[in-house]
């Protein structure tokens, strides 16, 4: 398990979050009558994602996000990125949320999926940074602070070796591996089958540096090639001629981490679950609350209530109509509060030896059985000075 595979994620997925969230807003931003409740104007577009970015990189957050660390689960990691969307003036309802958050891991799946080589994953992430660096070309401010974050990424992982990467590209795989969400741009491009699984082609370039499969050399004992003989590599494979850059700026050669959501694609984006797929277990993990312990630390109490007193506040929508919007907030809810009934015949033996056994629980116990109680808390304690 690699310690150095939390800053990535983060900055991958928080990057696919202000895609969808820019071509989102864009779309709300239509109507000529501004009077419509829950029209965006462009000024209002380009105040959320500063605000989002600001507080993404701001420094005090990435200090901490760069030190090593174990990757957080999947609940989380959306928690992080739920409070990161709700610093500006955007609202978004729980099951919109939820939609957002497996567009983003889909999407960062799939780019993983194709990446050539595990060194290639920083030409992902740097391909995330250029165009967020776009979304806030006008604001020198915050532009700054996505530069400043660039340069500490670069400084951290080039030092890292080859298996280093190949570790990290592991361990993303296993944080994945569980995930089969179906995203129909996906479907419709033909790039993932109705089961949620991608389709991963057996053609196209191979990764830098590597000859194309084909060719079968034969050496001696010193050292020289004596013969060659050609076999079917089974596809259609192309060498590339140079290598993205890994600096500040660059062509990265690499198209992988790039906006998917630009005017090229205006139609909506849906997903589904497949029916194999698993609903995350609901039940407490004591293990998750030093992962919200160190949330806190990082984040703070990233609410909405920094937003001074009448500031107009938005609601987005990522569904393609508010009844749709409804319906998988009621399907929520009524999960989340289903009623057992227990038929349970008094008993005073059993009711005084369960007194006597719960009395012996200390209240550190008892706080293990609320994990949000501390470990959220704590880590989002730091956004709230942001």
């Amino acid at each position: 398990m690699s310690l150095r595979t939390l800053p990535l994620v983060f900055i991958n997925l928080g990057g696919e979050m202000l895609y969808i969230l820019d071509q989102r807003l864009r779309a709300h931003n239509t109507s000529e009558d501004k009077s419509e409740k829950g029209v965006w104007s462009e000024s209002d577009r380009k105040r959320v994602l500063n605000d989002i970015v600001g507080t993404m990189f701001s420094k005090s957050f990435m200090d901490e996000l760069l030190k090593p660390q174990q990757l957080y689960s999947h609940r989380t990691m959306k928690t992080v990125l739920t409070r990161l969307a709700h610093t500006s003036i955007m609202k978004l309802n729980p099951a919109s949320m939820d939609k957002l958050y497996e567009l983003m891991i889909m999407a960062f799946k799939y780019q993983v999926f194709l990446c050539p080589r595990p060194k290639d994953l920083l030409l992902i992430s740097y391909n995330h940074i250029d165009t967020i660096r776009e979304f806030v070309r006008d604001t020198p401010v915050v532009l700054n602070q996505v530069d400043e974050t660039h340069r500490n990424i670069i400084e951290v992982y080039s030092s890292l070796s080859e298996g280093q990467f190949q570790l990290l590209r592991q361990t993303l795989l296993i944080f994945f591996q569980d995930m089969h969400i179906r995203v129909s741009l996906f479907l419709k491009n033909q790039i993932q089958n109705p089961s949620g699984r991608f389709v991963l082609t057996t053609s196209g370039p191979v990764p830098y540096g590597v000859d194309v499969p084909g060719l079968i050399r034969t050496f001696d004992l010193r050292g020289r090639e004596v013969s060659r003989s050609e076999f079917p590599a089974g596809g259609a494979y192309s060498g590339l001629v140079r290598e993205g850059s890994f600096d500040l700026n660059g062509d990265r050669v690499l198209r992988l981490g790039r906006n998917l959501y630009r005017v090229d694609h205006p139609e909506e984006t849906q997903t589904s679950r497949t029916p194999s797929v698993q609903q995350p277990d609901s039940t407490p993990n004591p293990l998750a609350k030093e992962e919200l312990n160190q949330l806190a630390r990082l984040m703070g109490s990233m609410k909405a209530e920094n937003v001074p007193i009448g500031e107009p506040q938005f609601r987005i929508n990522l569904f393609t109509t508010d009844q749709e919007e409804e319906a998988a907030s009621g399907g929520e809810q009524e999960a989340m509060f289903q009623v057992i009934s227990i038929q349970a015949v008094q008993d005073e033996q059993a009711a005084s030896e369960l007194a006597r056994i719960a009395g012996q629980f200390t209240d550190e116990e008892e706080k293990l059985e609320n994990p949000s109680s501390n470990k959220g808390d704590d880590l989002l304690a730091l956004m709230d000075d942001l």
